[in-house]
């Protein structure tokens, strides 16, 4: 079976790529490199440059490579940013997307997983966060999503489209070729390591006032390696059942900002200074979701849910890639 991956070149689609790889998946990248980067691509796999705001260069592309379902990474993912910059959230993850599900209704390609985002929930009634919560978006960005997942909605309602929109918590950690390499970077853990590596004097915690045990902020990290297996096994049962799902994929256990930051010291040997700093706004006391209907659905089970594990397998590929994809 061939697969199209928008994003395949980024840090989460660059792990499901491998992984697809590895099932015997035909791999067809669709990458316009602004955010991933060249040597992250598969060696098996093909990579198109091209960007989803050309619909030309989609339908060249989905006439070339005749994939059988799209996995689709490619957008911008920014909490913060998308606060500052709403219509590039707003209007360029939107109308991109809508770019790609047009031309695959034309190419009668009728298999999509999206890559969701658990900030589709801003608000939630009850923790851990089940598919059942309501959805009131965090920001532009979650809100983004929110707006594709109705257009799914849409298609599948009325012309027979099949998706799976797969809303993660925080991925995290590395496989032994792909890990995570944003610039500039804006999750936690590799910036902790990037003070071990001696990249950072220290790592800043933005609070320490919030209703959770240490007083910083709880989230569910969950192993890149995990949400790529979740990733195969939507798109198994989207072929073998024919219906449409929704999930949310997290380990189900939180920790802490400084848990985090403990942890890491642990692993690296090294102090990772760090300094408590003002709140950000708009971040929750603690996030964690619920990921029952998943495992019970498609027998997913995180291989490699603990902390120590994930913060290990980064450290491990940011020793090896000191400067990220630069050298390769």
């Amino acid at each position: 079976m061939k697969v199209l991956v928008t994003g395949g070149a980024g840090y989460i689609g660059s792990v499901v790529v491998e992984k697809l790889v590895a099932a015997n998946y035909d791999v067809v990248v669709f990458d316009n490199l602004s955010q991933g980067h060249r040597a992250a691509v598969h060696p098996k796999a093909v990579l198109v440059e091209g960007d989803l705001s050309d619909p030309e260069v989609i339908d060249e592309t989905l006439e070339k490579y005749e994939p059988a379902a799209v996995m689709h990474f490619a957008s911008y993912t920014l909490v913060g940013e998308s606060v500052e910059k709403p219509f590039l959230y707003l209007r360029e993850n939107v109308n991109n997307a809508g770019n790609l599900l047009e031309c695959m209704m034309n190419h009668g390609i009728h298999y999509f997983i999206l890559s969701s985002t658990a900030n589709l929930f801003d608000e939630p009634e009850k923790m851990p966060i089940s598919e059942r919560e309501k959805i009131v978006p965090g920001s532009p960005y979650g809100e983004s999503k929110a707006m594709i997942e109705r257009m799914l909605y849409w298609l599948d309602r009325y012309h027979g489209f099949r998706y799976a929109a797969l809303r993660y918590f925080n991925a995290a950690g590395a496989t032994e070729s792909y890990g995570e390499a944003h610039h500039p970077e804006c999750h936690l853990i590799p910036l902790v390591l990037q003070v071990a590596q001696g990249k950072r004097e220290k790592i800043k915690i933005f609070g320490d006032d919030y209703n959770t045990p240490d007083g910083t902020c709880v989230r569910d990290y969950i192993h890149v390696a995990d949400l790529a297996q979740a990733h195969i096994l939507a798109l198994e049962s989207l072929v073998k059942k024919g219906k449409s799902c929704k999930y949310n994929l997290g380990n189900g256990q939180g920790y802490s900002v400084k848990q985090v930051i403990e942890t890491a010291r642990k692993i690296t040997g090294h102090a990772i200074p760090a300094e408590v700093v003002a709140r950000r706004g708009g971040d929750p006391d603690v996030l964690v979701a619920c990921s029952d209907a998943i495992r019970k659905d498609l027998n997913w089970k995180p291989e490699f849910p603990e902390l120590e594990k994930i913060i290990e397998s980064a450290w491990k590929w940011h020793q090896a890639h000191p400067s990220g994809y630069q050298n390769s």
